[in-house]
């Protein structure tokens, strides 16, 4: 599997009260670590929904995140990301979030490309085999 590091620097408006990173921060840097990887492999996100008519976008579906301890301002923090599986209309990514040797946390996420239906609902459409090929 192919995996991409992208650094993010902690700031001190990223820490609550504690000192310690909010939980929603790991979210949007796991945003831009899978675009960033997307991004490395030569599909960038943003093109894909330019090319594919009717897609919305490559939203989560599911997330698991396991904290192992904390980050805290002025921390830089390594996310390796790497998509660990592929389904017909659905993607897993993993994230493995490092402060030096030391696992801060790890997560899944699991992704879909998406579009609206003809009543307005959100459906996954299969994914791109442009993509996948980028990324195998």
């Amino acid at each position: 599997m192919i995996e991409t590091v992208w650094t993010v620097q902690v700031k001190f408006g990223d820490c609550g009260p504690a000192n310690i990173v909010l939980s929603r921060n790991y979210s949007r840097w796991m945003d831009a670590a899978t675009e960033h990887y997307f991004e490395a492999r030569g599909v960038p996100l943003s093109s894909q929904i330019k090319e594919q008519p009717g897609l919305l976008g490559v939203p989560l579906v599911e997330s698991h995140l396991r904290f192992v301890q904390p980050a805290t301002h002025p921390d830089t923090l390594r996310f390796h990301t790497q998509v660990e599986e592929w389904r017909a209309k659905v993607f897993v990514v993993s994230h493995r979030v490092m402060r030096g040797d030391m696992l801060v946390c790890e997560a899944r996420e699991t992704r879909a490309f998406c579009a609206l239906d003809d009543d307005g609902r959100l459906r996954a459409l299969p994914i791109p085999p442009s993509v996948r090929s980028h990324c195998e």
